[in-house]
């Protein structure tokens, strides 16, 4: 299924983060090219400029690079580079919050943990 853009970001972002995902689901590996400019302008029905400047995005983490002529591919170490950050950004945006107001109900890190455990059985 195709990924909607919405107006929740940057197009180009959005699209900077849709190959992310890619990568991180295995869907584009690591040595395998990503789909051009061209394909990606079709495929959204976008501005090639706009395709241009989330590939470059990408460039510029060093997710993936340019072979003139033929096109971008993902770097070898992009997918565990992407799960390292994906991973903190998941402690800040949701462990440490959700630790900060176990504490704020007195709640210990063990009781937390207990209470995701039983979420997760349902």
């Amino acid at each position: 299924m195709k990924p909607v853009l919405d107006e929740s970001l940057p197009i180009f972002q959005q699209i900077a983060q849709i190959i992310r995902n890619n990568i991180i689901e295995g869907i584009v590996m690591e040595g395998e090219r990503v789909p051009s400019e061209n394909e990606l302008s079709s495929f959204y029905n976008i501005n090639r400029a706009t395709v241009r400047k989330g590939l470059q995005t990408l460039a510029d983490e060093e997710i993936i690079y340019k072979k003139r002529g033929i096109g971008m591919f993902v770097v070898e170490g992009a997918k565990e580079k992407l799960l390292n950050e994906r991973k903190k950004q998941y402690k800040k945006e949701y462990i440490w919050p959700l630790l900060e107001e176990g504490n704020r109900l007195g709640m210990s890190v063990d009781q937390v943990i207990e209470l995701i455990k039983e979420e997760g059985e349902k």
